[in-house]
Formats: structure tokens, sequence, C-alpha cells
């Protein structure tokens, strides 16, 4: 992306759908990676309310120092008092909680495994548009629902003895309860603000309920900032999760809207947990490894989550608006995501 296409996250330009695509899987492979990374760092002794604490500190910095370069400076961060609620509401729930339990939660469990249980979110958001809002959908959604829930069984193995650590798997049910959240508080905020102010002051709330939790929580141990981590120093894999795992991936999502609808970004988008499952199994080795069961379960999940992401129809009377004037969306916390109807983590 150009000087201009960053500075141009809210408006039109003419669609390019094989550029939206590649800008969707390289911000796939970064947020994929950046799991593995993550977790890397977690490892090596920092834990989740401190990592979420640096992520969203060094994201909201580096996206702060963007908004005041790029035009219109920082005109576009100006805030009236009746957006502040929106904006801490969805700097919390998506930038600060579904970080920090998707952090516990692969720090428990199989990066991929953690993924896919997170990756449920735009079923509670179709389920949300279908009862909550009472948007009209096509049957395929309820397909979708059960698919995704046999698949999320299968990966849990819930027959006989269940293998996964209880604690992760509430953890990533969690991460995903708080990014369908998420998606509805973005679906609102985008409505006043361009991508960019929004999610600058999305990641200073979450660096502000951060340094809160530590401050009620103990200021922790830092030491292992200064130590290494698969034969990687930390800072350096910090400098990843900051720059690749969160600022980049969310720039290329913002700016691949500009060429596809939200839909088919949220499905090219589902290379994400597949990618990620296979890096932490090289990087990490064999306990990342996913038996036939669980593969199975990740592909029924995958395959739930591409039937709700198509199953929602346009409010009557109300036609779909076309790729060139969507307007773009909050990018994922980590996970952290990318659109209202479909994740792609956030992480």
């Amino acid at each position: 992306m150009t000087r201009s296409d960053l500075g141009n996250l809210a408006g039109v330009i003419n669609p390019r759908p094989a550029l939206g695509v590649a800008m969707v899987l390289t911000s796939g492979a970064l947020f994929a990676v950046n799991g593995t990374v993550s977790k890397l760092v977690l490892r090596a002794g920092i834990d989740a309310p401190q990592l979420t604490l640096l992520r969203a500190a060094g994201a909201f910095t580096v996206l702060l120092a963007l908004s005041l370069l790029l035009r219109p400076g920082a005109r576009r961060l100006r805030v009236t008092v009746g957006q502040v609620p929106l904006l801490v509401a969805y700097g919390l729930t998506g930038f600060f909680l579904v970080p920090m339990l998707y952090f516990v939660a692969i720090s428990r469990l199989p990066v991929g495994i953690g993924l896919l249980f997170e990756y449920s979110a735009p079923l509670l958001v179709a389920l949300w548009a279908r009862f909550g809002q009472r948007h009209p959908v096509r049957p395929r959604l309820w397909a979708g629902l059960a698919l995704s829930l046999i698949g999320l069984a299968c990966v849990a193995e819930v027959w006989g003895d269940p293998k996964l650590d209880g604690l992760g798997v509430l953890a990533g049910i969690g991460a995903a309860f708080f990014l369908a959240l998420y998606y509805v508080f973005g679906a609102r905020g985008v409505e006043g603000r361009d991508t960019l102010s929004l999610c600058t002051w999305a990641f200073g709330a979450a660096a502000v309920a951060g340094l809160l939790t530590r401050a009620l929580t103990g200021i922790g141990d830092w030491t292992p900032l200064a130590g290494t981590s698969g034969g990687v120093p930390v800072p350096l894999l910090l400098g990843y999760v900051v720059l690749l795992g969160s600022v980049a991936p969310y720039l290329l999502v913002a700016g691949a809207m500009r060429h596809l609808p939200a839909t088919s970004v949220g499905i090219v988008g589902m290379v994400e947990p597949v990618l990620a499952a296979a890096v932490a199994w090289v990087a990490l080795g064999t306990t990342e490894a996913l038996n036939a069961a669980q593969l199975t379960g990740g592909v029924l999940v995958l395959l739930g989550v591409a039937l709700a992401e198509t199953a929602r129809l346009a409010p009557s009377g109300t036609p779909p608006a076309p790729a060139a004037t969507t307007t773009a969306q909050p990018a994922p916390p980590d996970t952290v995501a990318v659109v209202p109807t479909g994740p792609p983590e956030r992480r």
C-alpha cells in the first residue's frame, strides 16, 4: 500500500478484486505467524495480561503516529463526549479482552485449536443479527451452526476422556464471545469514524485497561524481556507482534475492504487458522500437531463459518453496497480478526 492508500482508508477507490484477495491472504499469513510468535513470548515467561498490554501500547503508539502524519492529521482524532462510551467498549472487548483470552488459550492449547474456538464468533454475530436485530437469514445459517458445533466437538474430542485443557477451552470460548461483541460495536463505530482513528483510540483504551490491570494485580516480572525464546530475543518477537502481527495486517485488511465486499474478506480470511496450525506445527513441534479427528473438526468449523458468512440477507428495500463504496471495517484485534462478519484473529 502506498502513502496515499494509507491516507485514504475511509475513501473510495476503483476496486481491484485480485489485489484485495492478495492483501487478505498476506494479512492472514502475518496473523498466522503471529500466533506462533505470541506463544514463544508466552513461553519466555511473559504472561497474557503483560503481552496484551505490550501489544496494545505498541500498536497505539504506531497508529497514533500514522494518524498524525497522514492527512487530515490530528483532526481525525477528535472525539466527542458521546463517542467515548462506544470507543471504550470497542477497545475493551476487541483489543483487550479478546487478545488476552486468546493468549491464555494458546498458552494451554495448540495454536490451531485456540483459533478454531475463537473462530466461532461469526456464528454468534449471525445469531445476533437473526434474533437480536431480526434481520432475515438464509436457511443455511442453521446448517452452518450445526456443522461448526459438530466440528468443535471433534476438535475438543468430547467423546471419552477429553484431552484438551479446560481453562484453555473456556478462554477460547470467552474470546469468541467478546470477539462477537467487538464486531457489533465495530459495525456501529465505523458509522461515524474512519478506520485508522477508530483503531487508534481502541488500542489506546486497551493500553489503559492493561495498565490498570497491572496496577491492580501487581507489576509482575518483566525480566523475561531480556531473555530469548526459541533462540530469538524476546524484544524482537514483541516487535513482530506489534508491527507485523497487528499494525501491518490491520492496514492490509482495511485496504482490502476497498476492493472486496465484507463477506468475501471474511471467507478469504479463513485461511488463517489453517496457516496458523501449519506454522505452529513446523515451528513448535509435535505438541502442536492435530490428529485426524481434530483436522476433520477444523474443516467442519470452517465450512460452518463459510455458510454463516453468506447466510444474512440485506434488509427489505436495502440493496447491498457494491465493493467500491463499502465502508472500511475495523481490523481484528489479535487476533486480533477483520470485519463484522468474520475474524482474522485478532492474533
